[in-house]
């Protein structure tokens, strides 16, 4: 059985079946894109459903095989348990009220994360940057609180399409934060009532959409390098600040004995 079960995982870990894996997964994408075309399901419908099943089908032997591979090891990673829900999915039935989640078929697509290493590791520093995520979505909520509470009771009498009550005014700080026409759709027509205006979006956009937008970002930069290891440059300081650290120590002991 050890025998077997070596086999078995030398046989799931090959490169040769990790990239039929990965082609399939593409082909897959392929073929659910194209049967959302009419002309494509005129010309070659039953064709696409049957590359779909294929698809299906050879998830689920490759799912069964690394399941007899690796044993309950399987189930203590979750890139297991992820690729089992997708395919889970898709084996639901075509009718009833589940044919509507049958859509979720695309979401094989996804798979690419967990077969290729390199998209795993870019997916892993995303779940690792989540914490610090979380602080700085915290801090970016109260802001937006504070600023919607504000905007209200500012601007809610002259523009109540934009600030007539808090959802309203928190939609409209959202757009003028991702500064889609913020300026010309938004923020002059409120200074041509209120001149003093700017005083308040400014200050908004600044903070927002430059600080603490900024601040995700190098969340995730600091996370993606934590995944991706010491580069050669820095291994190499290292080794020449410690071969340096080394013989200044060996200096000091020689000079001592003279």
């Amino acid at each position: 059985m050890n025998t077997l079960r070596q086999r078995l995982v030398a046989f799931v870990e090959h490169p040769w079946f990790q990239n039929t894996t990965i082609a399939v997964i593409l082909l897959n994408a392929v073929t659910l894109g194209l049967e959302t075309s009419a002309t494509a399901m005129e010309a070659a419908g039953p064709l696409l459903h049957l590359l779909d099943r294929f698809a299906l089908g050879y998830f689920v032997v490759e799912i069964l095989l690394r399941i007899a591979a690796h044993g309950w090891r399987f189930f203590r990673s979750g890139w297991g348990w992820f690729d089992m829900a997708i395919v889970a999915v898709s084996l639901l039935p075509n009718s009833g009220s589940l044919s509507v989640l049958r859509a979720l078929r695309i979401l094989r697509a996804l798979r690419l994360f967990s077969t290729v290493p390199a998209l795993r590791r870019v997916v892993g520093a995303l779940v690792a940057a989540l914490p610090g995520m979380g602080s700085i979505a915290v801090v970016l909520g109260v802001l937006f609180y504070v600023s919607a509470v504000l905007a209200t009771k500012l601007f809610a009498a002259a523009f109540p399409e934009w600030f007539g009550h808090l959802p309203a005014s928190l939609y409209t700080l959202f757009q003028i934060m991702t500064l889609e026409g913020w300026s010309e759709g938004i923020v002059r027509p409120v200074l041509k009532v209120h001149s003093w205006a700017w005083i308040f979006f400014l200050p908004f956009i600044v903070v927002t959409s430059f600080a603490v937008l900024n601040l995700f970002i190098g969340v995730i930069v600091s996370a993606l390098q934590d995944a991706a290891g010491p580069s050669p440059e820095s291994v190499a300081l290292r080794e020449e600040i410690r071969a340096l650290r080394e013989e200044i120590r060996e200096t000091r002991a020689a000079m001592r004995k003279d």
